[in-house]
């Protein structure tokens, strides 16, 4: 194909798209836009080492000028896209510039869900490297920090900030924060990470409001506590980027609409990929959208082979997969352990260091997930066997075995 191909977004699902149609063959011109002045960067540890330090922002990048012209893609920078012309085949961004495509793909990601309190400075969301920059600034001030949701992203910064020595309370509204991506039995044994590693936390408690200024801010419970804050935190979650394609006619609900493929239907050369996809799973028999690194990945190298080889599509159905560092646990996810009614732990939760896998089973035939902790090779082999559908029984007797040789 030798037209002109556009990738809205440099995200690692928009680089990893635009690297993947170099391999699967696409000729033409190819074109990387990003809101963002910053040559494109990874977002995972921006709430783990470069939040405490440990890496700077360059050892976070995923493409630089160099290696773009060594692909052939034209990386155009601080533009942001404000509308889409199918019919035309046209990208319209910000100041005027207009980007014609052979096709197009979506890959604006998701923002932070924006903070319903406005106090005069202080707080912070954590979504682009700008943010990760201001908030590391306001945690060299002393003073204690409330972190405002107990999900991943707010047990990362937890666990950054007390590295760093803050004082750090943990606020969130469901009694087992945790809970919502691993079930409230495994959740648990988080909440007791945090307190092991003199964390605070204020679980099954809303905040009704954050006041005053960065050093002196007040967190109001709904209980009528009040915390008292140097900084705050938010992180309540995300919200595809998609209102940019309102007046489009693209299909748009909590993302842009798309197949198993990514393809956007009705819509000829326009496909949508990573966090602000919302496509149809095969194995789920409808549509999700899945907020991932592994995901938006996968998802990439299927759209770039869909796109220039679309008589032969390559559909995206994963088995969800996802990583967190919190304190000294670096913790998998693998599948969908929430809504597993059956749990079987394998391993050591309480050891030092502890090492963990909580095997997960929707109905006790067979492994549909798991959580593990601090053990690469039972990780491995979860992922392999919840994509294979492996017996539950067999599972828990194949990581047992693990444990026993180990112990040998």
């Amino acid at each position: 194909m030798n037209g002109t191909a556009v990738v809205v977004g440099a995200s690692v699902a928009g680089v990893r798209t635009a690297q993947a149609l170099r391999r699967e063959g696409w000729r033409g011109r190819l074109v990387l836009v990003s809101d963002e002045h910053h040559t494109p960067y990874d977002r995972p540890p921006l709430s783990k080492q470069l939040l405490t330090g440990a890496w700077d922002a360059a050892r976070a990048g995923l493409l630089d000028e160099a290696a773009a012209r060594e692909s052939g893609i034209e990386l155009i920078l601080g533009a942001a896209a404000e509308r889409l012309d199918p019919a035309g085949r046209e990208v319209h961004l910000v100041g005027g510039s207009v980007l014609p495509y052979e096709i197009v793909v979506l890959a604006t990601g998701a923002a932070a869900r924006p903070s319903p309190w406005r106090p005069a400075s202080g707080l912070h969301v954590l979504r682009t490297l700008g943010d990760v920059t201001a908030l590391r600034r306001d945690l060299e001030r002393p003073g204690p920090v409330v972190v405002v949701g107990g999900g991943f992203i707010g047990a990362e910064v937890a666990s950054a900030a007390r590295a760093l020595g803050r004082e750090v309370t943990v606020v969130d509204p469901l009694p087992v924060p945790m809970g919502r991506a691993m079930g409230d039995a495994i959740g648990r044994l988080f909440t007791g990470l945090h307190h092991r590693h003199g964390v605070a936390t204020a679980f099954g408690v809303g905040v009704e409001d954050v006041t005053g200024e960065a050093g002196a801010l007040d967190v109001r419970l709904g209980d009528g506590r009040s915390l008292p804050a140097a900084t705050v935190v938010v992180g309540i979650g995300a919200v595809p980027n998609d209102g940019w394609l309102r007046g489009s006619g693209l299909p748009v609900d909590d993302g842009v609409l798309c197949d198993e493929h990514g393809r956007v239907p009705g819509h000829d050369g326009v496909y949508a990929v990573g966090d602000v996809a919302r496509w149809h799973h095969p194995g789920r028999g409808g549509r999700v959208r899945v907020e991932h690194w592994t995901n938006a990945v996968e998802q990439a190298a299927c759209v770039a082979h869909t796109a220039v080889h679309p008589g032969s599509p390559r559909a995206h159905a994963p088995v969800e997969y996802v990583w967190s560092d919190q304190y000294d646990w670096k913790a998998h996810i693998v599948g969908r352990p929430a809504s597993a009614p059956t749990h079987r732990m394998i391993g050591d939760p309480g050891g030092t260091p502890a090492r963990f896998a909580a095997l997960c089973s929707d109905d006790g035939s067979r492994l549909t997930g798991a959580v593990v902790v601090n053990w690469p090779r039972a990780m491995l082999r979860a992922r392999r066997m919840t994509a294979a559908g492996t017996g539950f029984a067999a599972a828990v007797e194949e990581l047992s075995s693990t444990v026993v040789a180990a112990r040998a």
